[in-house]
């Protein structure tokens, strides 16, 4: 790690702890998301469609919307990194702060330099010390989200702004959702409204993930309503669900992808979706 970013890191908060490569915090707090979460997903983030496009929508956003000054974006629950690498492979200056050893462990072996194993309390950043922040299917982990936000955007510089996707649609509600630790599912005008409740501006919004509803609904809903679903006590086979198994159907499914991010480069707002994608900004420090 370069003496830049340790002076970087430093100067955001006073008590973090570099030791090989990556920042820790002292203190350890529980997070709603199973413990063997990143260690399943990286085995299949590299190869999944879905990781894929997900990182493909942000990136394309983040080019649309980008930081002020080109400022560290600071990827919040990021994970094994996966979205922290496609961001840094664009040109974007990245943070991961990841709460999981295992996570920030994984994400040191893809490369990147500036890890922080932490949560946004235990980090203890400066209020209002962060030019941007993402959080890329986090806040359905939280059981307050209201006050999660209000802690964002306090962390947030003044036209600071924030990068955020999740789930969509509380129909959609199934046993793949309790295993992976989530509160809710939202619609575009549930996020915004949490969003601007605490203070944030919305600069846009958009559903992704346009085909996924309807499978969802039928291999993961509908089972989970009529009992047929696993019972809590197995873990979701991440392989299963992030694998395309007709290769017939992956041409098709690349060119419906390619449209959303044809939209998403255009400004181009999409009305219904898999998951969500909002960029706000806090218009006030």
């Amino acid at each position: 790690m370069q003496e830049y970013d340790i002076v970087e890191i430093q100067s955001l908060s006073a008590d973090l702890r570099l030791a090989d490569g990556i920042w820790y915090s002292s203190i350890e707090q529980n997070i709603s998301y199973p413990s063997e979460g990143n260690a399943d997903c990286f085995a299949v983030e590299d190869t999944s469609f879905w990781f894929k496009h997900r990182n493909n929508c942000i990136t394309s956003i983040v080019r649309t919307f980008p930081p002020e000054d080109n400022g560290t974006i600071f990827d919040i629950g990021g994970g094994n990194g996966f979205v922290s690498l496609g961001l840094t492979k664009a040109g974007f200056d990245v943070a991961l702060v990841e709460p999981g050893k295992t996570g920030a462990q994984n994400a040191k072996k893809r490369g990147l330099n500036k890890i922080i194993c932490a949560t946004t309390s235990t980090a203890k950043f400066k209020p209002h010390s962060l030019p941007a922040i993402g959080l890329f299917d986090v806040i359905e982990h939280i059981e307050d989200d209201a006050s999660f936000i209000r802690e964002i955007r306090n962390l947030l510089r003044k036209d600071g702004l924030l990068y955020a996707t999740v789930p969509s649609y509380s129909f959609l509600w199934s046993e793949e959702d309790i295993t992976a630790g989530h509160f809710r599912r939202y619609t575009i005008n549930g996020i915004c409204r949490l969003l601007e409740s605490v203070g944030l501006e919305i600069v846009f919004s958009t559903y992704i993930f346009r085909f996924l509803p309807l499978p969802i609904l039928l291999l993961r809903v509908l089972p989970y309503k009529l009992g047929l679903s696993k019972n809590g006590k197995e873990i979701t086979d991440t392989s299963k669900n992030h694998t395309i198994h007709n290769k017939f159907a992956t041409k098709p499914l690349d060119l419906l992808l390619d449209t959303e991010i044809s939209n998403l480069n255009r400004k181009k707002a999409m009305g219904f979706g898999g998951s969500c994608l909002v960029v706000a900004k806090n218009k006030c420090a």
